[in-house]
């Protein structure tokens, strides 16, 4: 089995064998963490497939959990003999998480991640309660118990999502059969595949969609322009001292759901990073977790400002540049040109917003500025790290300058290519917000 073998375990010697006990719970500790950073690392790449905006956040919720259980984890674990000082995932590991990332449609990848994969890990957090000891390995014991209860809500919470086909069956079957190398949690022997089994990586492994889902809202290129008639937000509007501060605060509404943008963009660094350090996973996982939420901000708060969220065009043109570019340069313009960027307008729209005494309104864009910052933070700690993976040398100022540029002539290129879905007269534009205050 995979779990009884780590990186470190070599000892045969009488030292070794006197903390054989703790050496065999390591392994399946070390076990748990590579399952939680495969997973993190491949169902990051449902979130762009999938179009429900509920069904993204869900994801980047789960993920986030999944980060912190490595984390947990690999704290956990380096207290213990044999767990290993390494972050990597053994090739074998990650070869039946590659696999899960290549269903043919978003129906299918969901549930191969939550009806094959996911089972497998709850089954491997039993197994381990099942095998340790209780009061010996009582810390051990306590995150465990904490991360099943994780699970098993994940798959409660998962469940109205998770749709049946025969298409969508077979694939399950397909991963099954991948997830048994693995081996049983239990211990058992590993499952052998057929004979006539085909590793689908093997002939195209993964590759990022060139558009991302929003289905069923209608979409886009952007919703920014300066032409009230054209899009939801007028770029004036924000910083005009004019404005009423009621179509402030729905303008920023409409700023921040569009932050699903970033969502979509953003999960697919984690596949493209694979060998980076967990800690930059953890924390890309926390970043993808919070531009998950502030989405939400705006999808939750829109209806209650009367905006039908089906007359709101979705903008695709962030991921459709983006996506085109390598994992460090999509990752420096989001953190160090679009986040660092936003301070400005943001901060004299929190000002505009207070003036409406709305405690909700104020607590939101509040903890949407704590969080930007943090993101920026992340960024000067890890796009030299990301710039390593992809081969960059350069000072990160001069990186930044040159990516800066790429940007522009990526958005010639592959910007403003989505037309409107809605005409002027079904949209929600600019002009519309306005008349809902006049």
């Amino acid at each position: 089995m995979v779990a009884t073998q780590t990186p470190s375990q070599k000892s045969t010697s009488k030292a070794g064998l006197r903390t054989a006990a703790v050496q065999q719970m390591a392994g399946l500790q070390r076990l748990l963490f590579e399952l939680e950073r495969a997973f993190i690392a491949s169902a990051t790449t449902a979130v762009p497939r999938v179009g429900e905006p509920e069904l993204k956040y869900l994801i980047c919720q789960h993920v986030w959990e999944s980060a912190s259980h490595g984390r947990f984890l690999r704290e956990r674990g380096r207290e213990m003999t044999g767990f290993g000082k390494s972050d990597t995932i053994r090739p074998e590991i990650w070869r039946a998480f590659h696999e899960a990332t290549l269903a043919s449609d978003p129906d299918a990848l969901v549930a191969g991640f939550y009806r094959v994969i996911k089972p497998y890990i709850l089954d491997s957090y039993r197994h381990y309660l099942e095998a340790t000891h209780h009061l010996a390995d009582w810390p051990s014991r306590r995150l465990v118990e904490e991360f099943i209860g994780d699970e098993e809500r994940a798959q409660t919470e998962i469940e109205p999502w998770l749709k049946t086909s025969p298409e969508i069956e077979a694939w399950c079957s397909h991963l099954t059969l991948t997830v048994g190398t693995l081996g049983r949690p239990d211990g058992q022997a590993v499952t052998p595949l057929p004979t006539d089994f085909v590793w689908l990586q093997s002939e195209q492994p993964y590759s990022h969609p060139d558009t991302c889902n929003r289905a069923p809202y209608p979409v886009c290129s952007s919703v920014f322009s300066e032409d009230p008639k054209e899009t939801p937000i007028v770029r004036a509007w924000l910083e005009d001292p004019n404005t009423d501060a009621r179509i402030i605060r729905v303008l920023i509404y409409v700023w921040l759901m569009m932050e699903l943008d970033a969502v979509d963009y953003l999960s697919t660094v984690f596949i493209d990073t694979l060998e980076a350090p967990f800690d930059l996973h953890h924390d890309l996982a926390r970043h993808l977790w919070d531009e998950s939420r502030h989405s939400q901000f705006g999808f939750r708060q829109l209806p209650k400002h009367g905006v039908d969220l089906m007359t709101l065009e979705h903008s695709l043109d962030l991921y459709n540049i983006l996506v085109q570019m390598p994992p460090a340069e999509r990752y420096a313009m989001m953190t160090m040109e679009f986040e660092a960027g936003s301070f400005p307008t943001k901060a004299l729209i929190m000002d505009r917003v207070r003036e409406l005494n709305d405690f909700e309104a104020d607590t939101l864009l509040a903890f949407d500025r704590n969080d930007e910052q943090n993101h920026v933070r992340y960024g000067h700690q890890w796009l030299p790290e990301i710039m390593k993976l992809c081969g960059h040398t350069e000072p990160v100022e001069e990186f930044v300058k040159a990516t800066q540029a790429n940007f522009a002539k990526m958005a010639e290129i592959h910007g403003g290519k989505t037309p409107h879905q809605l005409s002027p007269e079904q949209r929600l534009t600019g002009e519309k917000i306005a008349a809902m205050f006049a």
